[in-house]
């Protein structure tokens, strides 16, 4: 099973804040991300599992 890899800004509008919050997000290890060059991707299943944080 593969997760769709999402892009910051993509991640950004899911999330509803700036590009620069979910690098903040990224860089304290609150939402895993994967580097592919100078860029991040963050997996889908993660954007969920961070989403749904505070509902278990």
């Amino acid at each position: 099973m593969s997760s769709k890899l999402l892009t910051v800004n993509e991640v950004a509008k899911i999330l509803r804040v700036s590009n620069m919050t979910v690098y903040r997000l990224v860089k304290s290890k609150q939402l895993p991300a994967i580097r592919v060059g100078k860029n991040y991707r963050i997996k889908e299943t993660d954007v969920d599992r961070y989403l749904n944080r505070g509902s278990e």
